[in-house]
């Protein structure tokens, strides 16, 4: 009976494809920050992102210059400018809380704060709690995949062939 091979081999098929790709596709998404109407703060003031997200500075036709630096060198928009359009993309591993300045007004209070948070494996966010707590369990390779899935095929053949059903039958 061919629906006797057809059906392991469908489901063989089926394992296979969905175990070979394990790498995360990452949704990157986009934070625009701007100069609010003051001219002496960012808005938003704080934003919340994921790690592999990009964060974009953004003002035209300020009154005064402004730049985005964070203090600890990650990123520089340049020199202070009434004109910016600046990203910057928080790749993986980048996750953590980061603080920057308008460099010609720090001592005014423009200041933000970018808060990175992990990604998982399954490109969803994490929280640290979840972290702490989640065991880590590893998905079965695809090469072990391969190799259970062509024993168990061997076998239904052998089978199939013991009782005079090879696969020319119907």
């Amino acid at each position: 009976m061919r629906f006797g091979i057809a059906a392991p081999l469908l489901l063989s098929i089926i394992l296979l494809t969905g175990s070979i790709d394990t790498s995360a596709d990452l949704q990157q998404e986009e934070a625009t920050i701007t100069v609010d109407s003051t001219n002496f703060r960012f808005s938003p003031p704080s934003v919340t992102i994921s790690e592999g997200d990009t964060v974009r500075f953004l003002w035209n036709g300020e009154l005064l210059p402004h730049n985005a630096v964070e203090g600890g060198g990650i990123f520089d928009s340049g020199e202070p400018s009434r004109n910016v359009d600046y990203s910057f993309t928080f790749g993986l591993g980048t996750n953590g809380t980061y603080e920057y300045v308008c460099e010609p007004h720090e001592d005014m209070g423009m200041i933000g704060t970018i808060i990175v948070e992990a990604v998982n494996a399954t490109g969803n966010q994490t929280t640290e709690e979840e972290t702490d707590e989640t065991t880590e369990e590893k998905p079965l390779s695809a090469p072990f995949l391969t190799i259970l899935t062509s024993t168990a095929m061997a076998t239904i053949l052998t089978r199939n062939s013991q009782f005079g059903r090879g696969l020319s039958d119907e």
